[in-house]
């Protein structure tokens, strides 16, 4: 359907290439080969691209305020055939690149977490996932292990494993996990606030907690995984694994705006939207946009 044009209410999305100047930056890492699941995650960031221009870039504070008049946005493209050894390294080195701006991964299955949280020289890691991610192997389940063991291969540039206790899991629901999982991020030092957790204490309490944690130490840089399937299923059909019960649309925003604008935190991706698999009316993938849009407002409010 085509969008309404009107000169006084600018739409998102539509943003120029990277240039080598930006406050922001968008880039497609279409992830899925490896999934657990069969997904057709790799059309996500072209259809989340797509549903930019369905909203706004205005800010209803006092007074109210644009996006694009607070930031330099940019648009770096996709990485093309991101899965495998050559794929990771080119992701880790692309991101590296483009890591002066903040930059917003639009993926994909949650395997793109592994080399964009690298490239961006992650030293914290926060995610919003039902899942742990604690799988062995390379996998959409195995991002947050291998981030803690592996050592990449193929990529021509230094990277720096994620120290475990500095690993903040947000969202971490009953009935979708292992006890073995459950006790290996014990074991590691793994904070994992669960979803009960976090509707019982709120998300500026956990947000404040997940940001000290994952933030510490010397220079660091966070990395946020923003796993839509965390969500209820009402509001994100089209991710696999979301379940009945998960997060609401507003609190996956809420949280994903109050994050971004800790200036600590330097990327984040979006994943496991599977846009070939959304309501008729692409809910999840409006919602996974969105949630570019809530990253940038938290950038902007630093």
């Amino acid at each position: 359907m085509a969008l309404s044009h009107d000169p006084l209410w600018p739409r998102a999305g539509g943003w120029p290439a990277f240039d080598g100047q930006a406050d922001a930056v968008l880039i497609g890492v279409p992830t899925w080969r490896t999934s657990l699941s069969p997904t057709g995650a790799g059309s996500t960031p072209a259809a989340i691209r797509e549903a930019l221009p369905r909203y706004g870039t205005a800010l209803m504070g006092s007074p109210a305020t644009d996006l694009n008049d607070l930031l330099r946005i940019a648009d770096a493209g996709d990485v093309h055939e991101p899965d495998g050894d050559q794929g990771e390294a080119s992701t880790i080195e692309r991101v590296r690149e483009l890591s002066d701006a903040f930059v917003i991964a639009l993926g994909g299955d949650n395997s793109l977490t592994y080399p964009v949280a690298l490239g961006a020289q992650a030293t914290g890691l926060i995610t919003f996932d039902a899942h742990f991610d604690l799988r062995d192997g390379v996998s959409n389940g195995t991002p947050v292990r291998r981030l803690v063991e592996d050592v990449p291969a193929g990529s021509a540039l230094d990277t720096t494993r994620i120290d475990s206790t500095r690993i903040v899991q947000i969202g971490i629901a009953d009935f979708a996990n292992s006890v073995a999982y459950a006790r290996r991020a014990a074991e590691w030092g793994i904070r994992v606030i669960t979803l009960d957790e976090v509707r019982r204490r709120g998300v500026d309490d956990v947000v404040a907690e997940a940001v000290e944690i994952a933030g510490a130490g010397d220079d660091p840089r966070v990395h946020l995984d923003i796993d839509v399937d965390v969500c209820d299923r009402s509001v994100a059909p089209g991710c696999p694994a979301s379940v009945p019960g998960g997060l609401q649309a507003w609190e996956l925003r809420a949280l994903t705006r109050a994050v971004a604008s800790d200036a600590r935190v330097v990327s984040a991706d979006i994943a496991e939207v599977d846009a070939t698999a959304d309501a008729e009316d692409a809910r999840t993938v409006r919602l996974a946009a969105l949630c570019v849009l809530e990253l940038l407002a938290g950038l902007a409010s630093r």
